[in-house]
């Protein structure tokens, strides 16, 4: 089983950064890096990732919808990690076997519709308090461990 996270347009290093780090010790094999997504080699990475981007592999494509097409055709569950009509909540989802890539998009734009309607699952993490969304890097360790 191959696990990939897809990061679209995260504008943040620490953020990459920390997504990167957590890929390491959730055992994914890959980060895929999109759009203006910052990518290694950056000296402001060793604060964050401290080591990760030397044993996580990453790939970077510009078009996001292009590479994740892509993996759904190499039969990779597509993932999204997004509030929308079609969302299911975190807390009933179960894990799946088999290829899975997750995206995650950035915390202004969110994930773009285009990448929502091409994914096999929605997910949202239900918000108990007043903001509608967790930082991007936090959500997608919560979303990680479910494949630990």
């Amino acid at each position: 089983m191959k696990k990939y996270i897809l990061l679209d347009s995260i504008r943040s290093c620490l953020n990459v950064w920390a997504i990167m780090r957590t890929c390491d010790w959730a055992g994914f094999d890959k980060i895929i890096l999109t759009w203006f997504t910052p990518t290694p080699p950056r000296k402001d990475i060793a604060k964050t990732a401290i080591g990760a981007e030397n044993y996580v592999d990453w790939e970077y494509f510009e078009n996001p919808i292009e590479i994740a097409q892509s993996l759904k055709n190499s039969w990779f569950k597509i993932i999204v990690l997004e509030q929308s009509d079609k969302s299911i909540d975190f807390r009933n989802f179960q894990k799946i076997d088999g290829n899975i890539c997750i995206i995650l998009g950035n915390e202004i734009e969110w994930v773009r519709r285009d990448l929502i309607d091409l994914a096999d699952i929605a997910i949202e993490l239900p918000m108990l308090g007043q903001k509608q969304s967790l930082n991007v890097a936090t959500s997608a360790g919560i979303l990680m461990y479910k494949f630990v």
